[in-house]
């Protein structure tokens, strides 16, 4: 038996229902609740989800082609081996998620995600190929990005205490306006990457030398 979820069309005001199996075409998901639920090899293509709580929920071979997600609680969510093609999330919260399991394109010339006001604390982008990922204007705390290939990424104004860079390829990166970060430069690639002057002085954080007013 499909599992399923209630929903209420903001249009019809029906009772409809989300289904493991089932694809939804620019459907719009206003406060729906699937805390801890578990959604199996569903489609989602050109969907709006705002207002919704995921926090736990389980995404299985699932599929979000051109979505947006705004306003929405997304922690802890599980999204093993499903995809993203195009998809914002939008002042949302994405804490501890482990963006390693879902299934990434392998070849991509932009990242297929984009993150925007959100909190994604305790995640991980380990290894990953996001190139062009946009993470503006987010609190990322405590993330995992080390391995990765985030070249021409966009971090403005994004707070990186605590989160790990390591062997990781950031050319022509954008670190504009962000802060807190710790990037060893002999262990990460930066050619071209920009940082904001008065944050810059971090990157000599790895070098035995003292700076003096």
């Amino acid at each position: 038996m499909n599992h399923q979820v209630a929903l209420l069309h903001p249009h019809r005001r029906k009772i409809m229902y989300i289904e493991n199996s089932y694809e939804y075409f620019s459907k719009i998901f206003d406060n729906l609740d699937t805390a801890g639920e578990s959604i199996t090899e569903a489609v989602f293509e050109n969907c709006i989800f705002q207002q919704c709580n995921f926090s736990d929920a389980r995404f299985y071979k699932c599929k979000f082609v051109d979505c947006v997600f705004t306003s929405s609680n997304l922690s802890n969510i599980k999204v093993d081996y499903s995809k993203f093609f195009d998809v914002r999330f939008n002042e949302s919260k994405l804490v501890g998620v482990d963006w390693t399991k879902a299934d990434w394109p392998r070849f991509n010339f932009t990242a297929p995600i984009s993150l925007n006001e959100c909190i994604i604390n305790d995640s991980s982008f380990f290894g990953l190929v996001l190139s062009e990922l946009e993470l503006e204007h987010c609190k990322a705390h405590d993330v995992d990005f080390r391995n990765g290939n985030f070249t021409k990424a966009k971090f403005s104004y994004t707070d990186f205490i605590n989160s790990l860079f390591m062997k990781t390829n950031l050319r022509e990166a954008d670190f504009s306006e962000a802060e807190n970060y710790d990037i060893d430069i002999f262990n990460n690639e930066i050619k071209a990457a920009r940082f904001s002057r008065h944050e810059a002085v971090r990157l000599l954080n790895g070098l035995d030398i003292e700076l003096v007013d």
